[in-house]
């Protein structure tokens, strides 16, 4: 069982962003990354075509817990701010990504806009280097396409390879670094995109699961038959899926607007659990918790996060921010979750297991 270490609650000083630009109903424009000690978090939001950063700590605090566990935060204050002196978009940044991997001493930060440009910067272990630009990848069409909602993910073995998806053009483009790789074609408007994280593909993760429309759709990158769709799945017709993760594991999560989680089992592609209306409102924002994998964190559009367990389709905890959600993230290797709000408040959660636990 995992518990709540400690929930804090910053604004965001109005003499770095007055007034946060909206963006899409898929909150993406939220990083986190954990400094080595432990004693704070890093946090990268996106606003316009400018990234941001802010520190917050991470010291324990009494939890205090309200109604149907939720959770009531701590006000803090941001232990630093500035805004990052990096190449700006020119367009409003639509998904913003923190990759690291533990066998690196290197993490990579990259952004994307509306019309699909990349921009990627490489972080050491204290994320100081971020002002320094790796490399930057503009669309296929030159941004001279209809701009829309853009995602991007990094692959968890090889951070060199990304894949860029843009909703109105039906594509996903996957680089290694700056070089084109492939255009993959989706049916519908692709809402979300994740490589899987499972070692029983061998050393490379090749598969990116993608959620478009109301479908669940697997590709592989070294499969050239069917356009590179190794498989379809589909949800119930009308709704659509807004996110998707993947765990440790090799489960496949996604959640969209039937408040629906449902986990796939790649081995036979065949549904594990339906948590069916664990939210009020539409579903968001998944992630998996790093410390067992039987608990994932949901984000809806009704200002909630919780945390829940998928097995037996229970709430542990939840937390709620005081308006609409501009971003929301988990760090990869620790559950520390993040969320921000248009009010210009941040909520931080630190989550552990509880002690005597054993986790998976």
């Amino acid at each position: 069982m995992l518990k709540a270490k400690s929930l804090s609650k910053v604004a965001v000083p109005p003499s770095l962003i007055h007034n946060p630009s909206p963006a899409n109903i898929q909150s993406t424009r939220l990083a986190l990354h954990v400094s080595e000690d432990g004693s704070s978090c890093w946090l990268y939001i996106a606003s316009g075509c400018q990234i941001y950063k802010l520190q917050v700590a991470l010291d324990d605090s009494l939890v205090s817990e309200g109604k149907d566990s939720l959770l009531i935060p701590v006000h803090r204050q941001v232990m630093n701010s500035f805004m990052v002196n990096r190449c700006p978009h020119r367009s409003e940044i639509q998904s913003m990504v923190l990759a690291e991997t533990e066998s690196t001493c290197n993490s990579m930060l990259g952004t994307v806009d509306s019309y699909g440009h990349l921009i990627v910067s490489k972080l050491d272990t204290n994320g100081e280097d971020v002002e320094r630009l790796t490399y930057s990848v503009l669309p296929r069409d030159c941004g001279i396409g209809e701009s829309g909602w853009a995602g991007l993910c990094f692959n968890p073995i090889q951070l060199s390879t990304a894949a860029v998806a843009r909703s109105f053009c039906k594509t996903i483009d996957v680089y290694d670094q700056d070089i084109h790789v492939r255009t993959l074609c989706t049916l519908l408007y692709p809402t979300s995109l994740s490589f899987m994280q499972s070692s029983r593909y061998g050393n490379e993760s090749s598969i990116l699961a993608v959620t478009e429309g109301c479908q669940l759709s697997i590709w592989d990158l070294r499969m050239k038959e069917n356009g590179g769709c190794l498989q379809r799945i589909c949800g119930s017709l009308g709704d659509v899926f807004y996110t998707v993760c993947s765990s440790s594991t090799g489960n496949i999560a996604v959640g969209g607007a039937d408040r629906t989680v449902t986990i796939y089992d790649p081995r036979r592609w065949a549904s594990l659990s339906r948590w069916v209306n664990c939210s009020k409102y539409e579903i968001t924002g998944l992630a998996f918790s790093s410390v067992d994998s039987n608990h994932i964190y949901i984000q809806g559009v009704d200002y909630e996060v919780f945390c829940g367990d998928w097995k037996r389709n229970s709430k542990v905890f939840s937390f709620r921010g005081d308006s609409n959600w501009l971003g929301f993230s988990k760090c990869q290797n620790s559950d520390v979750v993040g969320g921000w709000c248009d009010s210009g408040s941040i909520f931080v959660a630190n989550v552990v297991a509880e002690e005597g636990e054993t986790t998976m």
